[in-house]
C-alpha cells in the first residue's frame, strides 16, 4: 500500500471514529427520550456504536495514527424533547454514520474494506428501521448534494461558523 493510500485510509478511519463518538453521544440522548417499546433497540444500537468506536480506535493505532478523541458534547441537529424526536435523531445518526462508512469503503482495502461495507450496511438497516424509509444507496453524497463524511456535511453549522470537527454532530465546548 502506498503512503498516499495509507494516509487516505487513515483519514477515513479517523472520520468513522469521530462519527462513532458522535453516535455514542447521540444515542445517550435518544435513550433518555425514547419510548419504552423502543428502548431495547436504542440500547442495542448504543452498544453497537461503542463496540465500533473501540474497534476503530484499535485500527487507527494499527495504522500508526493517534485516534481522534471524543468531544465533551455535540450539538444536536434539532431539539429532542420527546420520543418522536428521539426516533428521528436515531435515524439521523445512522444516516450520518452510513455516510462516513461509505467514504471508508472507498478508501480502504482488503479486510478493512469488507468490514467498512458491513458497517455501512448495518447503519443503513438501522436508519431504515428507525425512520421507516430507505434510500437506494445509503451514505452516498448524491442523496444530499454534499460530500458524505466531508467536514461540514452534517447539515448543521456550529455556532462559531467554522466547519464541524465531526461528520456526525457538531461538538460543543
Amino acid at each position: 500500500m502506498s503512503d498516499e493510500a495509507k494516509a487516505a485510509e487513515l483519514k477515513a478511519l479517523q472520520a468513522a471514529l469521530a462519527a462513532e463518538h458522535a453516535a455514542v453521544y447521540g444515542y445517550g440522548v435518544v435513550g433518555g427520550r425514547i419510548s419504552q417499546a423502543r428502548r431495547v433497540a436504542a440500547r442495542s444500537a448504543y452498544d453497537g456504536h461503542r463496540a465500533q468506536r473501540d474497534a476503530l480506535t484499535r485500527e487507527v493505532r494499527d495504522l500508526g495514527g493517534t485516534p481522534v478523541a471524543a468531544s465533551a458534547g455535540y450539538a444536536l441537529p434539532f431539539p429532542v424533547q420527546d420520543a418522536a424526536a428521539a426516533v428521528r435523531l436515531a435515524a439521523e445518526l445512522e444516516n450520518r454514520v452510513a455516510g462516513v462508512y461509505s467514504d471508508l469503503v472507498r478508501a480502504a482495502m482488503g479486510a478493512r474494506r469488507v468490514a467498512a461495507a458491513a458497517s455501512l450496511r448495518q447503519a443503513a438497516v438501522l436508519a431504515a428501521r428507525w425512520s421507516g424509509e430507505s434510500v437506494a444507496f445509503p451514505g452516498l453524497a448524491e442523496r444530499t448534494g454534499e460530500a458524505a463524511g466531508a467536514t461540514g456535511a452534517t447539515g448543521t453549522a456550529p455556532a462559531s461558523g467554522t466547519a464541524p470537527a465531526s461528520p456526525s454532530a457538531t461538538p460543543t465546548a
